[in-house]
Parts: C-alpha cells; structure tokens; sequence
C-alpha cells in the first residue's frame, strides 16, 4: 500500500537567486500557502526526489528549509485564520 505523505515546507533563504530556485522547485510538488511556505502531498518517493533537489540547491550556514510531516489525523486538523479587510471586521477561520 502506497501512502502519501502530507508535508508542510518553509525556507529562510539568504540569496535572491537560491530562493526563486527554491520557490520553482517546491511549485512542482505541491501548493503555496503563504510567502515562504508550501503545502505537498506526496508518495515517500517524490517526497525524496523533491528534498534532493532542495538539499542541492540550498547553502550550508546560510539557507534553511524544514519539512513536517503530518499525519492524516493532523491535516484535518489544521485551521486557517484571515485577518481583517476594509470590508469586513471577522476574522475568519477554516
């Protein structure tokens, strides 16, 4: 049985150049939720594909990226808060 794993990626990149590769790489595999962090569902393969190709394009003592792992349990989980707009004065949650 082949699972997907469900993984929460976020970077503090010290280069232009390295984040913009980063941010193209990581679009291949999955969804950007906000500047610097991505949401992917993938097989264990993919998932190890996609850190080999982040790991080579990084710089030690520089760049960082984390990856969490969730469990399905812990996805269903997550919520999502929207701040205010000029048109609206709730804050907003899913």
């Amino acid at each position: 049985m082949v699972t997907e794993l469900f993984i929460i990626v976020a970077y503090d990149i010290a280069s232009d150049k390295r984040r913009q590769k980063v941010a193209k790489i990581l679009e291949n595999y999955g969804e950007r939720v906000n500047y610097s962090v991505f949401e992917c569902m993938l097989h264990r393969t993919k998932a190890e594909t996609m850190k080999q190709e982040l790991y080579k394009t990084i710089k030690e003592g520089k760049d960082t990226i984390l990856l969490y792992y969730l469990c399905k349990h812990c996805v269903n989980q997550r919520s999502f808060l929207k701040g205010k707009t000029e048109n609206s004065d709730v804050v907003k949650m899913l």
